[in-house]
């Protein structure tokens, strides 16, 4: 796991959104997407090693900013990431971030990168995860509610892991929906585009809620839900925003990444702060059971955890580097005294120094 690596001189890896755009491009979705849940699946695994806090987060009157950290014995990792949902009106991306990774033994910064995209790819990465466990087996419809950024990677995602062949779609803007089918028109996949969120969910064993809906939402009712199907929700994400309707959650079997995360912004703060739930890493090791019966329903109430985003960083440092496609950055102050950081400012070149215009 110890990944952790950076250049003598100082030389950050850094990944630009073209930067993961080329690393994807050259290793091809597919396989960048069963590397990225076996990321996952093997952090969560050691889900006990990991130093965990909730994210904090600050609330800007038009959205919100977080800031998610977590580390391991080897490396520290943060993402700074934020949600201004009146940011689709000026026609500007809702949600942006990026991430960063440092060795533990001495703080220095060995990876700075977007995070726009590799969020949407491990968000996606990590519901195929869960349903790894807890959807039906040999399952093959999906329904998908919210045709918005992350329904392309979604339905990918689980196309080329855990072989879905029809995705059902809907979404309140029938733009979005036309957007998504385009996108996913030369897949391999069975799109279908549904004028209705009940017509989305008819027949389908995997149901992926991923809307803007602000507020306490009713994206799906308990009346459109039928036993043994798996419900993956990941729309909400912020106190007051849910999708589900409390009663499915009631008769569901209900899987979390970190409760004191969940209970404030996932679908399960409509309940009891007791209400009980089983954390999917306990599930991934082995130590509590996922799906037990073909008709038991299941929902992973998913927010979003730092040890995700983690898994991402590490990955694609590694898969970068292993590929020769790393972008280095000077960031780091290296002086050859490290006590002299001053003399490293005076070390400029001529032309940049103060006072010279360079007029002889």
């Amino acid at each position: 796991m110890n990944s952790a690596s950076g250049d003598a001189n100082g030389a950050v890896c850094f990944l630009s959104v073209a930067g993961v755009r080329r690393l994807v491009g050259a290793i091809g979705l597919p396989k960048v997407m069963h590397g990225l849940v076996d990321a996952i699946e093997v952090d969560f695994r050691r889900w006990e090693e990991f130093n965990k806090v909730p994210r904090v987060t600050q609330a800007t009157g038009e959205g919100f900013i977080e800031l998610m950290p977590v580390s391991d014995q080897h490396s520290y990792g943060f993402k700074y990431v934020h949600c201004h949902p009146g940011n689709a009106l000026r026609r500007d991306q809702t949600v942006t971030g990026f991430g960063a990774l440092a060795r533990i033994d001495s703080g220095h910064t060995y990876l700075l990168a977007e995070m726009t995209l590799l969020t949407a790819l491990r968000t996606a990465a990590t519901s195929v995860m869960a349903a790894k466990y807890l959807a039906p087996e040999g399952a093959r419809t999906m329904a998908i509610i919210g045709s918005g950024a992350q329904c392309e990677f979604q339905a990918l995602a689980f196309h080329y892991v855990l072989g879905i062949t029809t995705v059902r779609l809907y979404d309140v803007d029938p733009l979005a929906t036309a957007k998504a089918v385009q996108n996913l028109s030369s897949t391999g996949l069975h799109v279908v585009a549904c004028a209705t969120a009940q017509d989305a969910v008819a027949g389908a064993e995997i149901i992926t809620t991923c809307t803007a809906s602000v507020g306490n939402g009713r994206v799906l009712t308990d009346n459109m839900v039928g036993a043994g199907v798996h419900i993956n929700a990941i729309g909400g994400d912020c106190e007051g925003k849910t999708e589900l309707q409390a009663d499915i959650l009631r008769r569901s079997d209900v899987f979390v990444e970190y409760p004191p995360q969940t209970r404030i912004e996932g679908e399960i703060q409509q309940l009891d702060p007791e209400h009980p739930v089983t954390e999917l890493w306990k599930v991934v090791a082995g130590h509590a059971a996922g799906r037990v019966s073909s008709q038991q329903t299941t929902v992973f109430d998913s927010v979003g955890f730092a040890i995700e985003d983690f898994s991402a960083l590490r990955y694609v440092h590694d898969l970068a580097v292993d590929a020769g496609l790393s972008e280095w950055i000077d960031i780091l102050a290296n002086p050859d005294d490290p006590k002299n950081l001053f003399g490293l400012l005076l070390c400029m070149p001529e032309c940049d120094r103060p006072g010279n215009d360079g007029v002889n």
